[in-house]
């Protein structure tokens, strides 16, 4: 049984409860925020804060992730409510409710089936390209909010941008003042001070100036009413029929949280040497989620800029999250009346600055360096994720992630081996031009799962190395011990490729296999009349010696 908060000790609780209190400086503001990105009001945000976050503390393997709706959620929860035409109707926040369980009951079935390495498929290339595109969407209705500018938040990308432009000639000066004011003291005093939680400076600073100039008269928005109260247990009354229709983007919102969650889990882990087990965040994930969805919020996630914030910090356990569920419950009991009068632009300009490093003009550039291919995958991505909006850009960025594994098994490296007059030294090194490994033999190493995509270019590559040898092959090994795996397809290419080696007279030969591998060819009938070498130096001497003692005959196997 694990202790309830890990890490904790009595010369670090201070230091962890000091960190719940910043974290709750950062969160309130934010999670407002990200509640009005997904059209729910401002309570939906605050209840995540609150038993979600207490489940997923008490489960999570993890001493630092801190567990939160983020940008990237918001504006996903958006656009799936708003494409099944739900915007503005009664159903909407328990639509968005019911979508957090759905997914908190996936994340528990990928836990149970071991289904975490899912999480691959969603490589850095495409999260950047997917995230950034999200981004900058999201960053477009900030502007509009800062600038006081009219635009229509339930629409495409496109459109929000010709609203925001078309629009600009009646931006509200105080809107503007307030806004831009934010954003300068944001960003200068994160320079200045990183360990002020100048979000919330920003959101109490704003607001004073909202009640003491009366800006909500000046046309300035404001957040409005919050109702006071604890968040209540309850599930959501929908259709089977609508409860259906929310299975696709919640599994796209369970996709992308869990490629994050369990990304940010290990590297905190790795950084700070302690244990992390995937199953059980995947676990405390899903339950989270259940819960956010039973008290009136929507889908959370990894919130990867909160827990690097607890990192700076210096927290080592989930007490934070702790003081944040307690210091959020008592907001919502005895403070909802400070939150009515927060202007719209300041909570633009909180979310802008938060989102805005998410769009990842330092990433991309970084890819372009690393690899103009991965690079442009990422770009794809992005582009589809602001033309055919979030959900859409997943199942691209699924599609990009298998071409981009096929693209690659289908091309593996493929060398013959060079020989060596010593006996001693074991032959493993391949060169471009390489035609022979000795003079009637060639050894070709082949360095991926023999499958359907590629087991045509292994083929053509062993035809033309036997036919463009500098002298007439009698045996030819293939070295399988990159090879894990082979399917059905591979299987009959090999046996066909055994018959046409065999129609030359040229024996058939394999160099260490692995065992389950071994199992696979001779199931297959790829071990009749082939020979079986522990070694490629095995497979010269016995070559050049014709030596039986250092064959393994498939019958005495």
């Amino acid at each position: 049984m694990h202790h309830p908060i890990e890490g904790l000790t009595r010369s670090n609780w201070v230091r962890e409860f000091s960190a719940g209190v910043t974290l709750l400086a950062i969160s309130v503001p934010l999670n407002i925020g990200y509640a009005q990105i997904a059209g729910l009001p401002a309570t939906a945000g605050l209840y995540a804060l609150i038993v979600p976050t207490l489940v997923f503390a008490f489960l999570v393997s993890s001493r630092q992730v801190v567990a939160s709706p983020d940008a990237a959620a918001a504006a996903m929860v958006a656009s799936s409510l708003i494409g099944l035409g739900a915007a503005g109707s009664e159903n909407y926040a328990e639509m968005a409710a019911a979508q957090a369980i759905l997914g908190g009951l996936m994340f528990m079935a990928c836990a149970m089936f071991k289904l975490g390495f899912l999480a691959d498929f969603l490589s850095k290339p495409i999260l950047i390209g997917f995230v950034g595109g999200l981004a900058l969407d999201i960053t477009v209705s900030q502007i509009a909010k800062i600038l006081g500018v009219p635009i229509d938040s339930a629409g495409e990308f496109t459109e929000k941008v010709i609203d925001l432009v078309s629009n600009l000639g009646e931006s509200n000066f105080w809107a503007v003042a307030l806004g831009s004011g934010s954003i300068l003291i944001l960003v200068l005093g994160r320079r200045i001070a990183a360990v002020v939680p100048w979000a919330l400076v920003v959101m109490v600073g704003a607001t004073t100036l909202s009640i003491v100039l009366y800006l909500e008269g000046k046309g300035v928005s404001v957040l409005g009413n919050v109702p006071a109260g604890l968040p209540t247990f309850a599930v959501p009354t929908l259709s089977i029929a609508t409860w259906l229709s929310l299975v696709p983007s919640a599994i796209a919102l369970t996709a992308v949280a869990l490629a994050e969650g369990l990304l940010v889990s290990r590297q905190y882990g790795e950084k700070n040497n302690y244990s992390t087990d995937p199953d059980r965040d995947l676990t405390a994930f899903g339950a989270a989620n259940i819960a956010s969805g039973l008290f009136s919020s929507f889908t959370i996630g990894s919130s990867t800029s909160r827990t690097a914030a607890m990192d700076t910090a210096g927290s080592r356990t989930q007490l934070p999250s702790i003081v944040l569920a307690a210091g959020t419950l008592l907001l919502l009991l005895f403070g909802t009346d400070l939150l009515a009068d927060i202007p719209s632009p300041a909570i633009g300009a909180i979310v802008a600055v938060a989102v805005f490093k998410l769009i990842g003009f330092v990433d991309f550039t970084e890819l372009w360096n690393q690899s103009k291919a991965e690079c442009a995958i990422g770009a794809v991505c992005f582009g589809g994720v602001l033309l055919i909006g979030p959900i859409g850009g997943i199942v691209l960025a699924f599609v990009l992630s298998l071409i981009n594994l096929a693209r690659r098994a289908a091309n593996p490296a493929i060398d013959i081996l060079a020989g060596s007059d010593d006996p001693t030294v074991s032959l493993l090194d391949g060169a471009d031009d390489v035609e022979e490994t000795a003079p009637g033999l060639i050894v070709m190493r082949f360095a991926a799962p023999i499958f359907f995509a590629n087991s045509t270019v292994l083929a053509a590559r062993v035809r033309t190395a036997v036919e463009s040898a500098p002298n007439h092959v009698t045996e030819f090994v293939l070295d399988l011990e990159a090879v894990t795996d082979i399917d059905v397809t591979g299987a009959d290419m090999l046996t066909g490729l055994k018959d046409w080696l065999h129609a030359r007279s040229i024996t058939l030969g394999y160099s260490r296999v692995r065992p389950h591998l071994r199992e696979h060819l001779l199931r297959f009938g790829l071990l009749e009349e082939a020979q079986l070498y522990r070694t490629n130096r095995d497979a010269a001497n016995a070559f050049h010696a014709d030596s039986p003692d250092m064959k393994a005959d498939i019958g005495e196997g």
